[in-house]
């Protein structure tokens, strides 16, 4: 374990304070004191504590654990990089990162494959993933390659200053040219690996815009306000025009022989966590995808 030290000056909040000194929100600095990981002159203490001149601050951070993941030699489309951060143009069909029932090598594999460094911060199952999309969404994440820009992206996840904006073919045609879905999700009651809108559960708030209505189709721009597990898939079924190719949450009808759901995560807009510069990042549709927007034209 090691450990950083700093000496206060007197007034300040213990959370504030170290938040300043260490760069880290302070959400993060709140966890590290309730789990014991701060000391005030060697003893424990509240995050609202104020702090008296040379008042000396202890805080400890756990060695990060080894990889025990094996680097895969898996094509990867990376859209941007740099010290900081990576941005991926995730294809459909590969799994971010590993867990229960999960197969065969994942993102994660990948960028230890591509990438010279990634974030600890989610431990050994998950280095670098900030967020995620499902297996078989195609399309932008962010990677952190640090700890300091991990903890960045992911504050701008949680205060909605990252925007994240999908396209997705819905079945059938929405009379609404744009509108709102704002419902919990939860885990569903008929099956636990599936999720659902519920009267309970945590909030989640999906914006939506009509692109252009086909016959029998509509394709649309969707955009997260929350980033709840299987958002915008629950939401198209809720709004009774689940995904085209959804093998979960669709119809269960496959006219087009897609193998996952017409869903891509098309725009990507963050703030560099070292420069503050705001930065927009675009992926174009997969071929598969304009394939079927083809068909669709010329009907």
């Amino acid at each position: 374990m090691s450990s950083e030290a700093f000496i206060a000056s007197g007034g300040e909040r213990l959370d504030v304070f170290l938040a300043e000194k260490t760069g880290k929100t302070r959400s993060h600095i709140k966890t590290l004191i309730e789990v014991g990981k701060v000391t005030v002159n060697g003893k424990a203490e509240k995050a609202g504590k104020i702090l008296k001149v040379g008042d000396e601050i202890t805080v400890f951070y756990d060695e990060p654990k080894p990889l025990d993941l094996e680097p895969v030699d898996i094509p990867l489309d990376i859209v941007y990089q740099d010290k900081d951060l990576a941005v991926i143009n995730k294809p459909q069909g590969l799994t971010v990162h590993a867990g229960n029932g999960v197969k065969g090598a994942t993102l994660v594999n990948a960028l230890l494959y591509h990438l010279d460094a990634l974030s600890g911060i989610n431990g050994v199952i998950r280095p670098g993933i900030v967020h995620r999309i499902d297996k078989d969404t195609s399309g932008l994440l962010v990677v952190a390659k640090n700890d300091k820009a991990h903890v960045s992206l992911a504050e701008q996840i949680k205060s909605k200053t990252c925007r994240r904006i999908y396209i997705a073919l819905l079945e059938g045609r929405l009379t609404a040219d744009n509108g709102t879905i704002d419902t919990f999700i939860g885990r569903s009651e008929k099956n636990r690996t599936m999720m659902a809108v519920k009267t309970s559960g945590r909030k989640a708030v999906t914006h939506y815009k009509v692109i252009k209505r086909y016959k029998g189709y509509t394709l649309c721009r969707f955009e997260l306000e929350t980033g709840r597990t299987h958002q915008i898939r629950v939401h198209a079924r809720y709004m009774g025009h689940p995904i085209v190719g959804d093998k979960v949450y669709g119809t269960g009808k496959n006219a087009f022989g897609l193998n996952g759901q017409l869903l891509h995560a098309e725009k990507l807009i963050l703030k560099h966590p070292s420069t503050g510069e705001e930065m927009e990042f675009t992926a174009p549709l997969p071929d598969y995808f304009k394939s079927v927007l083809d068909i669709l034209e010329r009907q």
